[in-house]
């Protein structure tokens, strides 16, 4: 789990942002979260349970999940509790499964060793669906792994998601990222097409990559739509132009992820399923402005990112 000088570290960096957007776009960074909506058990999902399955703590469901930003998951005004839109899935998967959740923020990096020792039941923390981490977990999935394309709010590009989109564009992305593969697949796609080839940028974080685009270094910034999502949303100065699924071209998309062979994953895709077909699931995608993420359905363990 983290320290709480780590926790308090990670508040300082971004927290005042999250401040200012929560008066801006009516999100809600409080540890009560009010609003949030809520569930019954559901008996299907409950009766799929593993009956040997033995949970960490006795009628808790207990969940890891990396803080790392608004609005998929951050830290709330108390610096401790996670809140954001995997919180408010992990409740209502735990409403569902007649538990009360164990919500432990963790660093990233430590979230499959502590999931395999039996530290937690499961992680809901964004993690992407790939053919790798199938071998060693099982997947639940409960949102759509989406990048987005955003450019300047006056920007004259209307529409950017296939590979002539980008053609002698300057797009801001992440180095060594699915979405840099992504680029540079078009491009190279592009090129032997005599299209004009793209420039990448490369920044060391979201402000510094909003600043260039405003700023007219660049056309667009193509990452995680998530949180680009909640900075639109704050300061209304970019806006979203086209989504790629991060597995382009196969699919790709985030789960809840559990240990390999556990037995959670069937009754935990019951849970997600029901929760998409109520409303409740749109809601929570609403809440926190990510209704582009929201899937059909919940699948086990369904073809993820192939090994590279």
């Amino acid at each position: 789990m983290l320290s709480r000088r780590s926790l308090t570290l990670l508040l300082a960096s971004g927290f005042a942002a999250f401040s200012v957007a929560a008066k801006a776009a009516d999100f809600d960074f409080t540890p009560e979260q009010k609003g949030r909506p809520h569930v019954g058990v559901n008996q299907k999902a409950v009766d799929a349970l593993p009956k040997d399955y033995k949970f960490v703590r006795d009628g808790y469901l207990t969940v890891a999940t990396s803080p790392f930003g608004a609005p998929i998951v951050v830290l709330a005004t108390d610096t401790r509790t996670p809140v954001g839109a995997d919180p408010d899935i992990a409740t209502l998967i735990a409403e569902s499964l007649g538990l009360k959740l164990d919500f432990l923020p963790v660093a990233w990096p430590d979230w499959p060793l502590g999931l395999t020792s039996g530290k937690y039941d499961a992680v809901i923390s964004n993690v992407g669906v790939t053919e790798a981490r199938k071998e060693k977990f099982d997947f639940s999935t409960y949102r759509l792994g989406l990048h987005g394309f955003y450019v300047r709010a006056d920007s004259p590009f209307t529409a950017i998601g296939k590979p002539e989109d980008v053609a002698g564009l300057k797009i801001i992305t992440g180095s060594g990222t699915n979405q840099e593969k992504i680029l540079l697949e078009w491009d190279k796609r592009n090129k032997a097409a005599g299209l004009r080839p793209l420039e990448l940028q490369y920044y060391d974080d979201q402000s510094s990559n909003v600043l260039a685009l405003l700023s007219g270094r660049a056309d667009a910034i193509f990452n995680a739509n998530g949180p680009l999502a909640y900075e639109a949303a704050k300061n209304g100065k970019i806006r979203l132009v086209g989504t790629v699924n991060a597995g382009w071209p196969l699919k790709s998309d985030v789960g809840v992820t559990t240990r390999k062979g556990s037995g959670l994953a069937p009754a935990i895709t019951i849970a997600i399923d029901d929760l998409i077909k109520s409303g409740v699931y749109a809601d929570v995608l609403k809440r926190w402005g990510v209704q582009a993420e929201a899937l059909e359905v919940s699948e086990t363990n369904p073809p993820g990112l192939p090994k590279f």
